[in-house]
């Protein structure tokens, strides 16, 4: 049994209140389907400015209508303290993702990207301090290496940020260490490369490339490339993701709070690698791939050329391992890609996950802890 399958069986048997910002959206989602999957209590924060009720709806018939009954939504948001404040209240561990990702989305609209991911993160530490939570995780990025050049990316070595989202990733770990020192508030960092997986959009002008790849090769539509395809990534599924945010919540080591970490599998893939990778996978299902190509184009403002993860630190201090690489995540997320982006007909033949019995103090504790 390795650390984390440790971790989840503690926290089955003594269930506590967890609060995810941003729980409609693609990773705050995933993190709530697996606390309710091992019996916690969670409250869920989201204004659905980027997330979708219809995530929510996907996590409720995942884990069954006896689980969901842990789960209390608030709709709301994080730019307004009052509401971080009513979210906080109780709460034993916070695990913060609401934001307005993308590096193309914070070019074209800086104070929107400020406004949610800086004076919000600021409102979402005030509730946190005020409240007494016992941790702090929130959701950094890699963009914050800029433009430093070495590979692999270490924690302690970053660079100039090369975008306005960059930068409000930056003052966000400013302000936690701030917090940390001046407060005591105990808060860890993950800095995220890539992540992928379930639930995530694959709509609108700043989609992910994996979403947006697949259902374009579903739908026989042109795949676009920035570049010569040579870019690099280091994709992460978002059940490292998960792991990781779990094992920083509830790790005890004095030297591993107040820090930052990468997430992600310490390994490149260029974007043609990608390219041909989705299309072997999809080959089953759409015949038509077998003589699609890419379209090259210019490359994108504001991204860094390559992109490769040290996770020795997140190792060594949290316990981290990961346990999907590329190939393994899209495997398992393939199923949920074709009947979401491109409609059942394309859904696989596979039985839902098994599901755990309820435990007893679980079933003690049916209602979360009312918020004033």
């Amino acid at each position: 049994m390795n650390h984390f399958e440790q971790l989840i069986e503690r926290l089955s048997d003594k269930p506590k209140l967890w609060l995810v910002t941003g729980s409609a959206g693609f990773i705050g989602s995933n993190l709530l389907e697996t606390l309710l999957r091992y019996n916690q209590l969670v409250v869920g924060l989201d204004n659905y400015a980027t997330g979708s009720p219809g995530n929510l709806d996907q996590v409720r018939d995942l884990v069954g209508p006896e689980r969901w009954q842990h789960f209390m939504k608030i709709d709301g948001d994080i730019r307004d303290l009052d509401t971080c404040k009513r979210a906080c209240h109780g709460v034993d561990y916070i695990l913060h993702q609401a934001a307005l990702g993308s590096v193309p989305r914070s070019l074209a609209y800086p104070g929107d990207s400020h406004a949610t991911n800086v004076t919000g993160f600021l409102n979402m530490l005030i509730a946190a301090r005020d409240s007494g939570v016992k941790r702090f995780v929130y959701a950094s990025s890699s963009s914050v290496y800029g433009d430093h050049p070495a590979l692999p990316k270490v924690e302690d070595a970053i660079g100039r940020c090369l975008s306005p989202y960059a930068a409000t990733k930056r003052a966000n770990e400013l302000y936690a260490e701030v917090f940390g020192q001046c407060y005591g508030l105990s808060t860890i960092g993950l800095r995220y490369f890539n992540v992928f997986g379930p639930r995530q959009d694959p709509n609108g002008p700043y989609a992910a490339v994996i979403p947006k790849w697949i259902a374009a090769m579903i739908r026989n539509e042109p795949i676009s490339i920035n570049g010569d395809g040579e870019t690099s990534r280091d994709f992460c599924y978002v059940a490292n993701v998960v792991q990781a945010n779990l094992l920083a919540a509830t790790v005890k080591k004095p030297q591993a709070i107040n820090q930052v970490y990468n997430v992600a599998l310490s390994a490149r893939t260029t974007l043609n690698e990608l390219f041909g990778l989705l299309q072997e996978k999809l080959l089953p299902w759409s015949p038509h791939l077998k003589t699609c190509r890419p379209d090259y184009q210019d490359f994108r403002p504001g991204d860094v050329r390559h992109s490769e993860a040290d996770i020795s630190k997140a190792m060594r201090l949290l316990g981290y391992k990961p346990s999907h690489t590329v190939e393994q995540g899209l495997a398992e997320a393939l199923a949920w890609y074709r009947q979401h982006l491109a409609g059942p007909e394309f859904a696989a033949q596979n039985p839902e996950p098994r599901e755990q019995p309820l435990k007893s103090s679980v079933r003690r504790r049916r209602h979360l802890i009312p918020v004033p």
